[in-house]
């Protein structure tokens, strides 16, 4: 796993606890769009499941994560691709 990978899920697993985190780098896949670099880390693909999702909806919990890694896109992460579920909904 790549280190801004590494930081993405420290972050995630701080902000929703409990929560199963997986992270993906998906830049290798975007070579040439908008908003990828040559050393890659832009663009990732993230699952998180938690309690703290419930009640939230589909735009909220977006809302949440993005502000949880305001600082990766501040350096240079572009995209995320979100799956963001409760336990109850991962089941």
């Amino acid at each position: 796993m790549s280190r801004r990978a590494d930081r993405i899920a420290a972050a995630l697993r701080a902000a929703f606890p409990p929560a199963e985190v997986e992270v993906a780098d998906d830049s290798h896949r975007h070579a040439g769009h908008a908003g990828a670099r040559p050393e890659g880390e832009t663009h990732y693909s993230v699952r998180v499941v938690s309690p703290a999702f419930a009640g939230m909806s589909r735009v909220a919990r977006s809302r949440a994560v993005h502000d949880a890694l305001s600082a990766e896109f501040a350096g240079g992460m572009h995209a995320l691709a979100l799956t963001l579920k409760t336990p109850e909904e991962a089941r």
